[in-house]
């Protein structure tokens, strides 16, 4: 578990999360809606969050991702921070993906999560190479990558199909 101040702490995601997953995801349906693919109704639900996280559980022993939340002292899930699609061999590489509560944007608390990641990559994955994609205009979560030693790669055409239509994405790497 790792400290990243305001009574946030990093840890990584475990059986029995799903009802907080839950109500996180649904207290920042609002915030996340511009950011994040369509969601079905079932998505908030603490049983289809459950069942996410013991994907995520069989994917982490199995070196496919390593899955994170972001914690408040009081046990609240106050974001998600995600190492996925890992490929090993000759490439080493992975995708980097995270979201916080819209209460504690801005605070740099991602910066400092993304900033452990980086290190969990190198360190427990062995990972040689980070990538982020970002919606053109998300400049906050470009400064928290830039901030991380990413670089921009270029611009992938309809990249990703978010809320609900196929949007162009910024691609940035941070080679470990």
């Amino acid at each position: 578990m790792i400290g990243l101040g305001d009574g946030i702490h990093l840890r990584a995601l475990e059986s029995g999360d799903g009802a907080a997953l839950a109500a996180a995801y649904d207290a920042n349906r609002a915030h996340l809606a511009r950011w994040d693919p369509l969601r079905e109704p079932v998505f908030y639900t603490a049983e289809w969050q459950e069942g996410l996280v013991a994907h995520a559980v069989r994917d982490r022993t199995d070196g496919r991702a390593a899955r994170f939340v972001l914690c408040h002292d009081d046990g609240r899930v106050m974001g998600v921070a995600n190492i996925f699609n890992v490929v090993h061999g000759a490439f080493e590489s992975a995708d980097l993906g995270y979201w916080i509560d819209a209460s504690l944007a801005g605070r740099g608390l991602m910066s400092k999560t993304v900033a452990a990641l980086i290190s969990y990559a190198q360190t427990e994955l062995g990972l040689h190479r980070l990538q982020a994609s970002t919606l053109l205009d998300n400049a906050a979560s470009q400064r928290v990558l830039e901030r991380n030693g990413f670089e921009p790669i270029g611009m992938a055409p309809k990249y990703l199909r978010i809320a609900g239509e196929w949007q162009d994405h910024l691609l940035f790497q941070r080679i470990l």
